[in-house]
């Protein structure tokens, strides 16, 4: 752990939401994120071009070349993680940009921020969607009493053990169930989950938060079996309770 300096105020990270989709950002955004994003030059992103557009759309008189852009995707070193927080330690604020909504959730985000705190810099979170918390708001379903657990398995053995397991911890625990799937992968999935939940069960879907083509609403597996939908390549949150 590298030791705060003598006399330098040490720079914070601040966690800058994103937009769900292609809308204008501060349809959804407040303008503090407007504020801090004008001000920081010092960003780690998933990935550098849709960051770069980003920033541009939010800031367009923002300099584009004085920004410096660490990259935090799957093919990060992770020995490098904790030099991307050096600004910090020199008095530069930093943020950090997910592809899509909060950093930190469903994001790799959550890395860096883990070793912000180890290393005593202050994290500050901005508000801004989450397509979750959203998807579980407008769902109807227990919102005292939930998990999200991210993506299910691939593999179609384990996928629908994973999915009876989840209807049955909702069903002893009351405990609705949150996760999703690659959009391309969609329609697979939700045939799946209609093969595979009991009748009664209720699902959410919720695709295309915050954008024009908003679609959430929630049904039994028996309603949904009835219902033709065709979610190839929307982004879409699925919640269960049985």
């Amino acid at each position: 752990m590298e030791a705060e300096k003598p006399g330098l105020v040490m720079g914070k990270v601040y966690l800058i939401p994103t937009t769900l989709g292609d809308n204008a950002p501060l349809e959804v955004l407040p303008i503090s994120v407007k504020g801090t994003i004008e001000r920081i030059d010092h960003y780690i992103v998933e990935n550098e071009k849709t960051a770069r557009r980003f920033i541009k759309r939010v800031s367009p008189s923002k300099s584009q070349p004085e920004l410096h852009l660490q990259s935090l995707n799957k093919y990060t070193n992770p020995e490098e993680i904790p030099s991307f927080l050096d600004p910090c330690i020199h008095g530069f604020d930093v943020g950090i940009i997910s592809e899509a909504g909060c950093p930190g959730i469903a994001d790799p985000g959550a890395d860096v921020i883990r070793i912000a705190h180890e290393r005593r810099i202050k994290v500050v979170p901005l508000v801004g969607p989450s397509s979750i918390l959203m998807a579980m708001m407008s769902s109807g379903m227990n919102g005292q009493n939930f998990a999200f657990n991210g993506y299910l398995p691939i593999d179609n053995t384990e996928r629908k053990k994973m999915v009876k397991n989840l209807e049955r911890v909702s069903r002893d625990q009351g405990q609705s169930q949150i996760f999703m799937e690659t959009p391309y992968r969609n329609n697979k999935l939700l045939k799946e989950l209609l093969r595979t939940l009991q009748k009664s069960t209720r699902l959410c879907i919720a695709s295309d938060i915050t954008l024009p083509t908003e679609f959430i609403s929630t049904k039994s597996v028996h309603e949904w079996s009835e219902i033709e939908l065709d979610l190839d390549k929307r982004p879409t949150i699925y919640i269960i309770q049985a």
